[in-house]
């Protein structure tokens, strides 16, 4: 019914840059919200950026200056650049997207499967 698909990712090294997509597809009334969290193993997953549909951009203050995500509402896509990479960005990258799948006022949050990105020498 909705898929969230992200793709991108890789192994870069420290200092590097890398760009993830990810695109919302199937049947649905509208997104809110799109955005990134990343988790490195064994730890929390914490929110990376998000972009609003009037597109008011948000980003966590570790990456901040570095990262840079946009949004193609046409396309329902979220892009994240991701330059001066450093090891501790190390984690898999998880996009979302907050949706409304019919006339009820509910949001859904959807997340796309994960994309690796590596930071190492």
């Amino acid at each position: 019914q909705v898929h969230v698909v992200e793709s991108g990712g890789g192994l870069v090294q420290p200092g590097g840059s890398l760009s993830l997509s990810c695109a919302a597809s199937g049947r649905f009334r509208s997104i809110n919200t799109m955005g990134w969290y990343r988790q490195a193993p064994g730890k929390q997953r914490d929110l990376v950026a998000f972009v609003t549909s009037g597109g008011s951009t948000t980003y966590a203050e570790s990456v901040k200056g570095r990262f840079t995500a946009s949004r193609d509402n046409v396309k329902n896509t979220i892009y994240l650049q991701m330059d001066s990479l450093k090891p501790e960005d190390t984690a898999v990258y998880h996009c979302y997207a907050d949706l409304y799948i019919d006339s009820a006022r509910i949001l859904y949050k959807y997340w796309g499967q994960g994309t690796q990105v590596t930071v190492s020498s």
